[in-house]
């Protein structure tokens, strides 16, 4: 059901004058679904109360409910056309009373890690760009059919919504800033392997693909306690994002995974100077896929003693300094730092292995983020002993990634099985640091189980090759000059 209502409300926006892509269908779609999302939370927390006795305030006010101003009904349980609002009248309403009032949340919040907080916050990010009253109508009467009161609900919610976010990011031009494929995702806090008391950490959070996962993979841990889920509710997961949109995105997955007032700042996290991090701002884990290619300003490079222009390249620093002593790290980069010559990656490579300990690496394949056209690798670390040795795994697949052939779990499953004892492999392989150029501290992926395949082609191989090379070059010329004849 969810999966034909997110079809049918995308066909709706794609008519709409104030939608213009998938980025459009996502944001415009988020709030709707977040109000309706947030009406079934409260009618939950309303029937909790009464069990137990107690007596529960609504969030919302009487007429900013869902129920009475989005889908009023009649006695049959039916959409009340008569109270209904539609047309230029939903939209005057929506534009001029309920986002100015949700927007008001954010100041009158008892503090920042409150649900009414994120509510302010989320509605002073957005605005309604659905033009058409009568298309907004059909979009709100859509949601209405959906609900999120079982765990099952909200599990199918959730995974509909990552893959919403996913087209999103197959639909933009920088296709990684919003979506980091969700088996590596997986794979990445598997190895990382947080625990129930870790303070998690994801700087550049986008989509908040990390910090969901990670929720994830703590709930299901055997014998949580009332305390345990407290805890994964409020001080576990941290997470800043600079763009608003991707603010918005990730604070609402997180809201439809399970945390109701996530603790995700919207925030340049590189402005912040490194030298003014103390040890109560530093978290257990770092898990971060950080933009690739960006290009900062000479005043934010200042914040930061290696100085370079590349995004990714500042995070690494920023991520190194904010994890505490012990704390690990599973962090998503360009392949080319490992092997960039320019005196900024010379000295980045240099207190990364020299800080902490670089125990992994893990070479993905081109493709593997759609649309983003770099080949990246995974650095696995741990902060406060220097590294001896680097275990390296070349993701070899049998095919070629892309849009319609994306990564999946078993791709990674030999991964995930020789990390955990580093053993050598026809695909793994490990370099002691001692060998490493000192001058240049060079990691470059060289598998050196791998032979140079053209080394190994006999030599009747290659000048057959050459013949049929021949042979087509000649038939072209051929062609050429026969269109030349011919005028």
């Amino acid at each position: 059901m969810f999966e034909q209502v997110f079809k049918n409300i995308d066909d709706i926006l794609h008519k709409d004058a104030g939608c213009s892509s998938e980025l459009d269908y996502v944001e415009q779609t988020s709030w709707i679904l977040f109000l309706k999302y947030l009406d079934d939370l409260e009618k939950d927390k309303k029937t909790a109360a009464k069990l137990s006795g107690k007596t529960y305030t609504n969030i919302i006010g009487q007429e900013y409910r869902w129920d009475v101003w989005a889908t009023p009904k009649d006695k049959d349980g039916k959409l009340d056309h008569h109270k209904a609002l539609t047309g230029d009248d939903l939209k005057d309403f929506v534009d001029h009373k309920l986002f100015p009032y949700l927007k008001k949340f954010k100041t009158s919040a008892q503090s920042p890690d409150t649900i009414e907080y994120k509510i302010g916050e989320i509605f002073s990010e957005l605005k309604n760009k659905i033009q058409s009253g009568y298309n907004l109508r059909e979009v709100i009467n859509l949601i209405d059919q959906l609900r999120f009161r079982s765990h099952a609900e909200k599990h199918e919610m959730s995974h509909l919504y990552e893959d919403k976010i996913k087209n999103m990011g197959n639909a933009g031009r920088n296709g990684g800033e919003y979506y980091t494929p969700r088996p590596l995702i997986k794979t990445i806090v598997k190895v990382v392997s947080p625990e129930i008391g870790n303070k998690i950490y994801d700087g550049a959070v986008g989509s908040a693909g990390f910090l969901c996962e990670a929720f994830e993979y703590l709930k299901s841990q055997k014998n949580l306690t009332t305390k345990d889920a407290q805890l994964l509710q409020k001080k576990t997961f941290y997470g800043k994002e600079k763009k608003s949109l991707a603010y918005i995105i990730g604070t609402m997955n997180m809201i439809l995974h399970g945390i109701e007032a996530p603790n995700i700042v919207h925030t340049n996290t590189l402005a912040e100077n490194l030298a003014d991090i103390q040890e109560k701002d530093r978290y257990d884990i770092v898990l971060a896929n950080p933009p690739f290619g960006g290009k900062e300003r000479k005043e934010v490079q200042q914040n930061f003693p290696i100085k370079t222009g590349e995004t990714a390249f500042l995070f690494l620093q920023h991520f190194i300094k904010i994890l505490k002593a012990g704390g690990r790290g599973g962090v998503v980069i360009k392949n080319t730092f490992l092997s960039n010559t320019d005196n900024a990656s010379i000295s980045l490579r240099k207190l990364l292995l020299e800080s902490c300990n670089l125990h992994t690496v893990l070479d993905l394949p081109g493709g593997t983020f759609t649309g983003a056209g770099v080949k990246t690798v995974v650095l696995f670390f741990e902060k406060g002993a220097p590294t001896k040795k680097v275990w390296f795994f070349q993701l070899n697949l049998d095919r070629n990634l892309g849009k319609t052939n994306p990564l999946n779990e078993n791709d990674l499953a030999d991964f995930v099985r020789l990390q955990k004892t580093k053993a050598d492999s026809e695909n793994s392989w490990t370099v002691n640091v001692a060998d490493v150029d000192k001058t240049t501290f060079d990691l470059s992926v060289k598998n050196p189980q791998k032979k140079d395949e053209t080394a190994l082609r006999e030599p009747k191989e290659i000048l057959a090759s050459m013949k049929k090379l021949d042979k087509e070059s000649e038939e072209i010329l051929k062609g050429i000059l026969e269109l030349i004849h011919e005028k």
